[in-house]
């Protein structure tokens, strides 16, 4: 059964284009104001499974919040009609809902109440929102007074404790500390346990790896992407430099910029004919990059995957005294691992070249490059640990 169902949605503003107005013939009505329509979403249909977490990505006005607005009902469609089964609490925005005069206390019943929450239901839980939220010595100042992380943990704490049906957030975890990033995906994934549905706006591609079993890829209103999380990342990050294929939907490079990440050698020293890696066995990998301009201060990511969205490894270079030399023309760069102590599995691999200088040029590559590891011997699990055991 399906928890939102999202039939033809779409949503257009009208927008005025007629800067040089006078504010006199603005009031008096003078003239007739030039206007344009705008469309921020493109007609979307998507069914979202009872129990579903679905991480939804874009760049900034790709259509992200708009979409879960028109899902939260603050918005209305254009176009078409959202369904959604059982009751939503929504997190869309830093402070939304918030009165900044009133108490961090009243506005736990405002929001509430916004939620169709009675006042006798809030007061059971009440207590477990401010301890959720660790606002005990605050709960009592107006919350002009917060700071955001104050204003995250606030309405978090309100959403997930009102038991509901679909929870939908729009980025804002980010805004919390680390500790409380943490106890908020705790909750998520007790929720998902619980079956519950989840929405999540976010550039974490970590965290849609985590916690989503499918990704949307938004871009200028339209959905580009509809995929596993893994494959979804891909295609939002390689937007950066790419178009959009039409009849494929997916992304191809455009080969124009001024800094590729032409291809990726993966090599296996010791493997021989093997396809496959052994435990502990080492692992190259060959980078060849084009640069039209030299680039002095060269960074360089990289990111291990498993096939279940867990990062393995990663790491940023020149940090941890590797250091890059810089880049002219074409060149290679390689990664070397002397021995690579996984176990059974298939791993993705992602790397970024940038120029520290720079931070708009940059060249993704993301998940093509893959590696295996074959273990011949009985221990489970993902990391190979050396252990000695001694008995007397």
């Amino acid at each position: 059964m399906d928890a939102i169902v999202i039939d033809n949605v779409s949503k257009k503003f009208r927008l005025q284009v007629d800067p040089n107005r006078s504010f006199k013939e603005r009031i008096l009505g003078i003239g007739r104001t030039k206007r344009e329509d705008f469309i921020a979403l493109h007609p979307l249909s998507l069914n979202i499974a009872d129990g579903e977490t679905l991480g939804i990505m874009g760049h900034n006005g790709s259509g992200k919040s708009t979409l879960l607005k028109c899902m939260a009902g603050i918005l209305k469609p254009s176009t078409g009609r959202v369904q959604v089964r059982g009751r939503m609490a929504s997190l869309l925005e830093l402070g939304a809902g918030f009165h900044p005069e009133l108490s961090g206390r009243e506005n736990v019943y405002i929001n509430a109440a916004f939620l169709g929450i009675s006042r006798h239901e809030i007061q059971k839980k009440f207590d477990d929102i401010v301890e959720f939220a660790e606002l005990q010595r605050f709960i009592d100042e107006p919350v002009k007074h917060y700071s955001s992380g104050m204003y995250v943990r606030l309405g978090f704490a309100v959403a997930v404790n009102l038991d509901p049906d679909v929870l939908i957030v729009d980025e804002v975890l980010a805004v919390g500390d680390e500790l409380f990033q943490r106890k908020c995906l705790d909750r998520v994934r007790d929720f998902q346990r619980e079956g519950r549905t989840i929405v999540v706006v976010t550039h974490a591609a970590d965290m849609v790896r985590q916690i989503c079993q499918r990704a949307l890829v938004l871009h200028h209103g339209e959905l580009v992407a509809d995929a596993r999380p893994g494959e979804a990342i891909r295609i939002f990050r390689e937007h950066l430099h790419g178009v959009l294929d039409e009849t494929a939907h997916v992304v191809e490079p455009r080969g124009d910029e001024p800094l590729r990440l032409v291809d990726v050698h993966v090599s296996r020293p010791t493997a021989g004919d093997r396809r496959t890696l052994l435990p502990g066995e080492p692992l190259a990998f060959t980078l060849h990059y084009e640069a039209d301009t030299p680039i002095q201060h060269p960074t360089l990511s990289m990111e291990i995957v498993s096939s279940e969205g867990h990062v393995i490894h990663a790491i940023d270079l020149p940090d941890e005294g590797h250091p890059l030399a810089p880049l002219r023309g074409r060149g290679t760069i390689t990664i070397s691992f002397p021995t690579v102590p996984l176990l059974d599995g298939t791993y993705s691999c992602s790397f970024s070249l940038s120029d520290r200088e720079r931070p708009d040029l940059i060249a993704w590559r993301d998940g093509r490059d893959q590696f295996e590891v074959t273990n011949p011997g009985h221990s489970r699990g993902i990391v190979d640990l050396q252990m000695k055991v001694e008995s007397a």
